[in-house]
């Protein structure tokens, strides 16, 4: 993974938990949309326009995907073999 050139100017912190949720739409006649849900507040990840899919586009998917199974591994193992499925930080 590159360094970012810039410096963040805010971060935006969205938890997980009861009702969040990853959804794929995919659409016959346009791009498709990843939607995240978290209650009240949605962000949907799209392609750079909505007819059609570019090299960048592909890559930023394939980076998205090998970033969250990294991500399920990590709670994965946070929450592996602990009474009631309660975790502290490792």
């Amino acid at each position: 993974m590159t360094r970012r050139r810039t410096h963040r100017t805010s971060v935006i912190s969205l938890n997980t938990g009861c009702g969040a949720q990853a959804t794929n739409h995919p659409y016959p006649a346009r791009t498709p949309v990843l939607a995240l849900d978290f209650g009240a507040l949605s962000v949907l990840v799209t392609t750079s326009a909505g007819d059609l899919v570019t090299a960048s586009d592909v890559e930023f998917a394939r980076q998205l995907a090998r970033e969250a199974q990294a991500f399920a591994r990590s709670v994965e193992r946070s929450f592996h073999g602990l009474a009631g499925g309660k975790s502290v930080a490792a």
